[in-house]
């Protein structure tokens, strides 16, 4: 019964691609066709699935979930995502709640969370994005939050309190460990997600495995642990796809300069930015864009994950 009504719910309220609901934090997804892989990134987010299927890689991970699944990405990193199963008869259908991590930390101090297993030192991070099965209790909740919509009036009261549930039961459960480190200010997941953040303001310039790992308080091969762990991928690997996505981006608003786009994501020549382009996504800058071009229909940005 409540996945059938996730499923009503989202269709009611939903546009195509990603919609913004009027309860903070809570974004409804629709997607009408399967289609090609496209790069974005996936934000800090809690994603249930309610109708299609979806195809996330993030750096040498790569995440198949769909109807009853729920998807949690604790880092807001760079990902490939692709819908296998979607159709206008049959759309992907899906619900988003934001991660906040002080309130993912207001919840580790209540005494009930006492229970929870606290990482020690040397302990292997837990990755950044993990899929698991949604319960009827987490499905339950998630049907009450999205009824708020129909009464608006109830949100400021009511959302806070079934955040905090749904969150409460996420943290429980499989892959709690993800969400718990979220509200841990020195743990490793905290750490490299700072570290992350400030290499995505700066990407362009130059960085030393050593700078970043000073910055996280860890030792270069602590660091360098901890960041494969969370992200499934090495910093330079990371600062790469941020670069190659932004200059995506870019081109898209200005296709013929090239070599600006090349010096300005900060790489040193056209031609080895060209090279990487075409590894990363399939075809030269110029082809790619051309296609992408010719192909843009309403926007899916945020969707990658629902």
């Amino acid at each position: 019964m409540s996945m059938r009504e996730l499923r009503a719910l989202i269709e009611r309220h939903a546009g195509e691609g990603v919609t913004t609901t009027r309860i903070p934090g809570v974004v409804v997804a629709r997607v009408d066709a399967a289609g090609p892989q496209e790069e974005s990134t996936s934000g800090t987010i809690l994603a249930v699935v309610a109708q299609g299927a979806k195809r996330l890689s993030v750096g040498s991970a790569v995440h198949d979930y769909g109807p009853g699944n729920y998807l949690v990405a604790s880092v807001d990193l760079p990902v490939s995502g692709q819908f296998l199963d979607a159709a206008p008869e049959h759309p992907a259908l899906g619900f988003g709640l934001e991660l906040r991590p002080e309130v993912v930390a207001e919840l580790m101090l209540n005494p009930a969370a006492s229970a929870f297993s606290r990482p020690t030192r040397g302990e292997t991070s837990p990755p950044a994005v993990a899929v698991g099965t949604a319960d009827e209790r987490l499905l339950d909740a998630t049907v009450r939050m999205l009824r708020l919509l129909d009464t608006p009036q109830d949100i400021p009261a009511l959302a806070p309190l079934i955040e905090r549930e749904i969150l409460w039961l996420i943290m429980s459960g499989e892959n709690g460990a993800t969400v718990r480190q979220l509200g841990l200010a020195d743990s490793s997941l905290s750490r490299v997600r700072h570290v992350v953040g400030w290499m995505r303001e700066r990407y362009a310039e130059p960085m030393r495995v050593d700078d970043l790992a000073h910055r996280a308080r860890m030792s270069p091969s602590a660091f360098h642990r901890a960041f494969h762990a969370v992200t499934a991928m090495s910093p330079i690997q990371y600062q790469k796809n941020v670069r190659l996505q932004e200059a995506r981006l870019r081109l898209l608003a200005n296709p013929a300069d090239i070599a600006g786009t090349a010096y300005a994501v900060g790489y040193e020549s056209p031609s080895q930015f060209s090279r990487e382009y075409r590894r990363q996504f399939g075809a030269p800058p110029s082809r790619d864009i051309a296609q992408l071009r010719r192909s843009v229909g309403p926007s899916r940005h945020g969707s990658f994950v629902i």
